[in-house]
């Protein structure tokens, strides 16, 4: 089985452009692709069955619009394939891999939000009226089902900050203990020349009261706001504040993401945009097992990963590292196509950069492992035989 018969089989599951990886360009220049074991027979209802024992392939790049994906090396293992002629054309309907080893796999491009996700945040209130409300309440239902964030429920850490001439906190370090999935701000600390600041939560937002009066650094639209104990003042309606409140991470994050577009005074003020630019940030973040899960994609990550996040300036980019991350029953479902992945291992490194043109995106795993992938990209598409 020749090289080029190999590439045109990968074109045809990934339907990309191809050519050489960057740290392949100055060799070879081409993607380079070994087969074994190659058989095919005829299936049920005309489909062709095509199994390779295994297949290697080295130096790859994919192209598809703006998004770039790098492989060094990929070994797949058992591969079961039905292709259904339509026209004469060869028409892929679902592929299965028992096992895959990967190195070097380097995704980049443009942090689009995906349709479907642009559907739920765009959706307008629907108009009164009973069947409006159903179809409100199933719309409600759909987008909080669509988000999950369970690791975030026994999330432990801390998170440190250094804010470079800050306008109305000072030059600040403010450190941010995470316990049990809950951010307690009697516990957050913005230390500064001077009487030191205080972090805390109320109905308006998220604030730091400084020497010089109260900032707010996130606003509300609206108050109950999930995951939320609001600060409590003194007896008598008195200025000082005995509680300063908590932020559960999970129930917060995730009620940010389902509420949709932000209203009008809601979200990051502008005093916080310009402290991003002036904010260095450090932190270790141990998450906890669970679901996660956003529009179309969902995975439940075991182990308990470590996350490293760093920043020289968080409103340029910010980088997240897990030196091994865990997971099982993935699934994602793209443009009527699905892939679910039974159990997958890997090191981990995302990069997201802020510039003139927006946010981007670096996702780079190392040393991977995945068992039991499935590609369907037919309804009732099947490989069993």
């Amino acid at each position: 089985m020749t090289s080029s018969l190999a590439a045109s089989l990968i074109r045809l599951l990934l339907e990309s452009e191809f050519g050489a990886s960057s740290s392949e360009a100055g060799a070879a220049g081409h993607n380079r692709c070994t087969l074994e074991g190659v058989t095919w027979q005829p299936g049920e209802g005309g489909v062709i069955v095509l199994r390779i024992r295994r297949l290697e392939a080295t130096a790859l790049r994919l192209a598809s619009g703006p998004f770039v994906l790098e492989v060094d090396r990929i070994d797949m293992q058992e591969i079961s394939a039905r292709v259904r002629l339509d026209n004469g054309m060869p028409l892929l309907v679902a592929v299965e891999v028992a096992d895959i080893a990967f190195s070097g796999l380097a995704l980049k491009g443009p942090v689009a939000m995906p349709p479907l996700v642009q559907k739920i945040r765009d959706a307008s209130p629907p108009p009164a009226g009973a069947a409006a409300a159903a179809a409100g309440i199933a719309a409600a239902q759909a987008a909080a089902d669509a988000w999950q964030l369970g690791p975030l429920s026994d999330a432990e850490g801390t998170l440190r900050s250094r804010i470079t001439d800050a306008h109305l906190l000072f030059d600040a370090d403010v450190t941010v203990p995470i316990r049990g999935g809950r951010i307690d701000f009697n516990d957050a600390t913005v230390e500064h020349v001077g009487p030191d600041s205080r972090m805390g939560v109320s109905k308006m937002g998220v604030y730091v009261d400084a020497p010089n009066g109260r900032s707010y650094l996130y606003q509300f639209a609206a108050a109950p706001v999930a995951g939320v104990e609001f600060e409590h003042r003194g007896a008598l309606l008195g200025p000082w504040i005995s509680e300063r409140g908590k932020l559960r991470l999970r129930e917060f994050a995730e009620s940010m993401l389902r509420q949709g577009r932000a209203g009008p005074g809601q979200g990051l003020t502008e005093q916080a945009r310009l402290l991003l630019g002036r904010t260095a940030l450090s932190g270790e973040l141990r998450l906890g097992e669970g679901l996660v899960a956003v529009p179309g994609v969902q995975v439940h990550l075991e182990g308990r990963p470590a996350i490293g996040l760093r920043s020289p300036s968080v409103g340029r980019g910010l980088t997240l590292e897990m030196a091994a991350v865990s997971a099982r029953n993935a699934a994602a479902a793209w443009q009527g196509a699905r892939v679910t992945i039974e159990s997958m291992s890997a090191k981990l490194q995302l990069v997201i950069t802020a510039d003139d043109e927006g946010l981007r995106f670096a996702l780079d795993l190392a040393n991977g492992k995945a068992a039991a992938l499935r590609l369907d990209l037919q309804p009732g598409g099947s490989t069993g035989t």
